[in-house]
């Protein structure tokens, strides 16, 4: 690979993953549960690349560690009824494919927990394009805080610089940013500004749009 590019790091919930809708089915019904009644418009919290203990805290209030741990499991439950709505987004296999023949290293970032992210890569036969992966169990502080993606860049052992990210909200760019990494947003065009807001660029609506040799022409 040509230029100062040396890798890509992804997010993975809205990047690689069409998991949104699920998740907000999800989050609606668990919060339903314990009596909360939550608007659509709240609900964009849970797609802003938060952890999961920042998400039950911005709905609940503290909580002792042990709720958040059951509280997750209960999540997970419900999750576990959407799973087969879940898909790869439209064409990042054929993307990473481009990429591994390019010899271009890949990565994932997320603040998924390390069980659900290892177990979602699996599923949807994606484990294998990723010999990095950081999760929101390797960091205290999640996006847009940089740490995962310092971490990201320590374990692929490349100055962060040098890498590029690809995230979907506006916390992963963030994050990205404060990193020292460059950043390519995926993004319906109602919500491209605000990516560019938080210094993605470009920002494309899908993998089908977007190329390796505009990549290269990008980046390289």
């Amino acid at each position: 690979m040509t230029g100062r590019l040396r890798g890509i790091v992804f997010d993975m919930d809205g990047v690689l993953i069409d998991s949104h809708p699920a998740h907000r089915l999800a989050w609606k019904s668990f919060l339903e549960s314990l009596g909360k009644k939550i608007s659509d418009d709240e609900l964009d919290f849970i797609l802003d690349g938060r952890k999961r203990e920042e998400i039950l805290k911005h709905f609940l209030g503290e909580l002792a560690p042990e709720q958040v741990a059951e509280y997750g499991k209960q999540k997970d439950k419900l999750l576990d009824r959407h799973r087969d709505a879940m898909q790869p987004i439209p064409g990042v296999i054929d993307f990473l494919d481009h990429l591994r023949k390019a010899c271009v290293p890949t990565a994932m970032a997320t603040s998924a927990s390390r069980r659900r992210a290892c177990g979602t890569l699996e599923e949807l036969g994606l484990a294998r394009y990723f010999p990095t992966i950081v999760t929101g169990d390797d960091v205290t502080a999640g996006k847009p805080d940089p740490a995962i993606y310092q971490l990201a860049a320590k374990r692929m052992q490349e100055a962060p610089e040098c890498l590029l990210a690809v995230e979907d909200a506006a916390s992963g760019v963030k994050s990205a940013r404060a990193a020292g990494m460059r950043c390519l947003g995926i993004a319906t065009a109602q919500r491209s500004a605000l990516l560019r807001a938080a210094g993605a660029d470009p920002v494309i609506p899908n993998f089908r749009s977007f190329s390796f040799s505009q990549l290269e022409a990008y980046f390289c």
